[in-house]
């Protein structure tokens, strides 16, 4: 932690203070389905205030594409930081321009400005100087708590730290701290649990993993691929049907005698369609019918990975391992749950994080307390673990 410059040494009295949140809430008809990104910048925003400087929020919401949305609009937000931060909230309807220059002039120590989408004005994806400089010119100080999108070289992510004295905020410290843990020098025996539809945000994981851990256990449309890949059939399962050579050359690499094990699915739950009222069933081998898909690990396929789980000393976990959003195709994500929190208690180091991962928790009422550490990030982390430098800290460290 001491590449990078920490909230303890900021002198905060009586400075404006911008802080980059992660929000990017699930929001409904107006109201928001999950607070849990909000209630993670708490700690940071409540010592900033309690050291005598005032608060100038701003994240993004959803993809407006440039363009001012009411239906990716910051303002629903303004009442739920009220009710945790128990402070009055201003909210400014732009993240730039002469109104918020002046509602930021005018904050006063223990204020808190929320600022409109940063995605409204096109500059920010596109890095542009000139909006940094005019996100800058709000505030004294800059402060990145927003680990979410630190795999992003955005405006307010990359451009700022050139132009302020610029620290990470206390999530941050905390993501970057657990996660190093389990990517440095982690406890071994090392398990990997990945799973997802796309191989290429997975792969770069797994191969970085094939030198780092021990146990890799793969779920979801990327089990499938390497289903396929050992000449299994997938019936009409998703499948990326030109990543199985990659896939093979992988599985090559495991079988290595100093490679970690990649552990794909000997048996599956299978249906004819992703619904809770489809038949379903468990397939092994080559047992399972054109008009058939898997949604889900089997039976012995989850006892394989408890029994890896059991012995761990340092757990990663991102994705589902199935169709988690129908509650038959949840079993075995849930089953595993139940072994990491287990591993958990027993001493292993348990990180988890990716925002379908977290979804799985809420909706069947997971504690999400007894893991080591909850990641706020999804792309960000599964980056972050596979050894790649992400820009934003890359800027926090250089500023």
């Amino acid at each position: 932690m001491s590449t990078y410059p920490t909230l303890s040494k900021a002198h905060l009295k009586g400075k404006r203070v911008l802080v980059r949140a992660g929000f990017d809430l699930p929001i409904e008809d107006g109201v928001i389905q999950d607070i849990s990104r909000v209630e993670a910048l708490v700690p940071t925003i409540k010592y900033i205030l309690d050291h005598g400087a005032s608060v100038i929020l701003m994240s993004h919401q959803g993809r407006p594409k440039g363009k001012v949305d009411p239906e990716f609009t910051q303002r629903p937000l303004v009442a739920v930081i009220e009710k945790l931060l128990k402070t009055t909230v201003h909210f400014a309807p732009s993240c730039t321009g002469p109104e918020a220059k002046k509602m930021s002039e005018e904050l006063k120590a223990g204020e808190i400005l929320l600022l409109e989408n940063l995605r409204y004005d096109a500059r920010e994806e596109k890095n542009d100087p000139a909006f940094a400089k005019e996100l800058a010119s709000l505030g004294e100080i800059y402060v990145n708590d927003a680990f979410t999108n630190c795999h992003r070289a955005h405006a307010s992510m990359v451009g700022i730290p050139k132009l302020l004295p610029s620290y990470m905020g206390l999530q941050l410290e905390q993501e970057v701290a657990h996660l190093s843990k389990v990517t440095d020098n982690p406890a071994r025996p090392l398990v990997l649990i990945i799973s997802g539809a796309k191989m290429e945000t997975k792969v770069p994981v797994i191969e970085f993993f094939l030198d780092k851990g021990d146990d890799i256990l793969v779920g979801g449309a990327i089990a499938n691929t390497f289903i396929a890949a050992e000449g299994r059939k997938i019936g009409s399962s998703l499948c990326e049907k030109e990543e199985i050579d990659h896939a093979k050359d992988i599985l090559k690499k495991s079988d290595a005698e100093d490679s970690a094990h990649i552990h794909v699915p000997t048996d599956y739950i299978v249906a004819e369609k992703p619904t809770e009222d489809s038949k379903s069933h468990v397939a092994q081998g080559q047992h399972i019918l054109e008009s058939e898909a898997i949604f889900d690990v089997g039976p012995d396929t989850i006892d394989a990975y408890i029994s890896a789980i059991e012995c761990a000393k340092s757990i990663i976990w991102n994705g589902p391992l199935g169709l988690y959003e129908e509650k038959q195709f949840a079993h075995a994500s849930i089953k595993i749950a139940a072994a990491v929190k287990d591993a958990t208690k027993k001493g292993s180091i348990s990180v988890i994080g990716g925002g379908d991962t977290i979804d799985l928790h809420t909706r069947y009422g997971l504690d999400l307390s007894s893991y080591t550490f909850v990641s706020t990030g999804g792309g960000a982390m599964l980056e972050f673990v596979s050894g790649k430098k992400l820009p934003a800290l890359e800027a926090l460290r250089s500023s």
